[in-house]
């Protein structure tokens, strides 16, 4: 071989730039798979959970969670509709939507009220019949009352620090809401007034939209009588790096991230949500519709789980 051919096959020059391009298309790729693939690719998460005194018809009972759509900061319409024809497909009891409708950013060019009517617009789909939500952190910085308002119009009440009874076959559990606890104005009495605590084989499925008030919420009298405590508002972290996790989370979503969690006597579940925020990207970390079943278990397995 000779020097000429030995320094052709081993330039500096060369090399760099095959690894800038190379760096290039990588990042190229990954912004691809991030912000088109994962970001649209739904996981259809099956659970069950015991509830504690659960009554003997309420066993079985199939609730569909969506969360964090954040319609039109990056949600696009058509994936909200393809969320809408999942749920449907579910055919579930009760579909459960645990906040952010829609986007509060500095950066938007659009009025978010107009986004909220077409979120609403497209949930009125949903063919439950029983479905409620409650607000999160954005929808309460935006205007919680046009929130409200755009999904009473389509049928779907807004539980705002109140309950409500689900009955099925002579029994009935309650369901609470508290307004979000960030931006809003929570008042978990009202939510779940003394009158429907602790009544035997009549448990409370709570959902508040940020979770880790879990905690606080389970100190309060009132949270003896949750039995399960639904939350979004993390994203999961949205963009999870190797060996680091997530690489961002937001406040009073910091200790709860994503899944299941035992504390005590109340469990809690936190879903990843549908939309993003900040930037249109998932990495290891997909949008998630949660089927959640209802299963019975005594005091005592409640508490040793």
């Amino acid at each position: 071989m000779t020097p000429n051919s030995s320094a052709a096959r081993f330039n500096p020059k060369l090399t760099r730039r095959n690894l800038l391009r190379g760096s290039a298309l990588g990042a190229g790729a990954l912004a691809l798979y991030s912000g088109e693939i994962e970001r649209h690719w739904i996981d259809h998460r099956r659970i069950t959970i015991q509830i504690a005194g659960l009554p003997t018809p309420m066993v079985g009972l199939r609730i569909a969670q969506v969360s964090d759509i954040h319609l039109e900061s990056w949600t696009e319409p058509f994936f909200l509709r393809e969320a809408v024809e999942l749920v449907n497909r579910i055919h579930p009891d009760l579909v459960l939507l645990t906040g952010d409708f829609i986007t509060a950013e500095s950066h938007q060019s659009y009025f978010p009220a107009a986004a909220m009517k077409k979120c609403a617009e497209i949930l009125a789909d949903i063919q439950c019949t029983q479905r409620y939500g409650i607000l999160g952190n954005h929808d309460a910085t935006v205007d919680p009352d046009a929130v409200v308002t755009a999904l009473h119009a389509q049928n779907i009440p807004i539980l705002r620090n109140r309950s409500t009874a689900i009955e099925r076959g002579g029994a009935r559990l309650w369901l609470a809401g508290i307004d979000d606890m960030l931006d809003g104005n929570p008042d978990l009495d009202k939510a779940i007034p003394p009158q429907i605590r602790n009544i035997p084989d009549e448990p409370v499925i709570f959902m508040g939209h940020e979770p880790d008030p879990a905690i606080r919420i389970l100190r309060h009298p009132a949270g003896a009588s949750i039995r399960l405590m639904l939350s979004g508002h993390t994203h999961g972290g949205q963009v999870r790096l190797p060996l680091l996790g997530a690489i961002d989370l937001p406040p009073l979503g910091r200790r709860f991230v994503e899944g299941l969690y035992r504390l005590g006597s109340m469990q809690l579940y936190v879903n990843r949500g549908l939309g993003t925020v900040g930037v249109p990207f998932r990495f290891d970390c997909p949008p998630e519709i949660t089927e959640i079943t209802l299963s019975g278990a005594d005091e005592s397995d409640s508490v040793r789980r």
